[in-house]
């Protein structure tokens, strides 16, 4: 079983953390997690308060704007959050470097949070906070477009997860995370996988199949990855740019949550970790980073 103790569960206040909120009361009713609801009040600009205001005026606006963000943290997501343990935390600084800090310091175990804000191509935007917290965060994060919908509960389903991998060195410990929580869901497991596909002039490389015989080493070596972390899954296999494959498979498959890792990695195993946000940006469910 996993060990999702804490969760965090960034606000700004607006409507696009109740579906983040609604994700992480799913994890805290089914693990006993606490979920520890975080504002952080952005200090006031040096450029704008040197110009505008004088150092008492200044302070009270700093103090006035905290005192309004803790009476609305209070109250905020009280009625959503019902029957699970909820802790709230009000920091001053800025989002991204907060979000991460605290995490660090509560040892939480899981990061819920939407991708972005508004706009009309929002879903082909990361917003620069969560980008921050993806690169930075040493814990897995939980984001995606569709945390931004708000989704009612009943209609939250985990019956099919994704774990797409690049075969890198990490890509046992996004696959341990995946298969655990789908043992823990009872949820079905596919592990995909993206090749990338030679182009060969007719007679270039004689009788060869060089595709084949790629796939034919991926599905070997995806093999050995579950024997390492004793997963039990489907596995799929498919050419192409890795955010087209795995978005493609997950939509296909009807993929209720995607798991990947993130960082960095090189030669051809290495698209993956490389592609992560484009793969977050364009997923059809909501994806975790770990």
């Amino acid at each position: 079983m996993l060990a999702l103790e804490k969760i965090l569960l960034p606000v700004d206040f607006s409507d696009r953390c109740l579906g983040a909120a609604r994700y992480a009361q799913l994890l805290a009713a089914r693990y006993g997690s606490e979920i520890l609801i975080l504002h952080a009040v952005e200090p006031i600009r040096y450029e704008f308060s040197a110009l505008e205001f004088g150092g008492a005026v200044l302070t009270d606006l700093a103090a006035n704007r905290k005192a309004q963000a803790r009476e609305r943290l209070e109250t905020f997501l009280a009625h959503e959050l019902e029957g699970v343990r909820v802790r709230r935390l009000l920091a001053e600084g800025e989002a991204a470097q907060t979000i991460v800090e605290t995490a660090r310091t509560e040892q939480v175990s899981l990061i819920t949070m939407p991708t972005h804000g508004y706009g009309r191509f929002r879903r082909f935007i990361l917003g620069s906070v969560t980008a921050k917290v993806l690169h930075d965060a040493q814990c897995p994060v939980w984001t995606g477009i569709h945390l931004e919908q708000a989704p009612v509960p009943e209609a939250i389903r985990l019956r099919t997860i994704l774990c797409a991998v690049d075969l890198g060195p990490q890509s046992a410990e996004p696959l341990r995370w995946a298969a655990a929580l789908a043992r823990d869901f009872e949820a079905g497991l596919l592990v995909a996988h993206a090749c990338p596909r030679v182009e060969l002039r007719p007679g270039e490389c004689g009788d060869r199949n060089l595709n084949a015989e790629l796939a034919a080493t991926a599905r070997q070596r995806l093999k050995s990855l579950l024997d390492e972390t004793g997963a039990e899954a489907e596995l799929v296999i498919e050419f192409g740019d890795a955010p087209k494959v795995v978005c493609s498979v997950a939509a296909s498959r009807q993929a209720d949550l995607m798991v990947i890792g993130r960082g960095s990695a090189a030669g051809i195993y290495g698209r993956l970790r490389t592609n992560a946000y484009a793969i977050i940006r364009e997923s059809p469910c909501p994806v975790v980073s770990v």
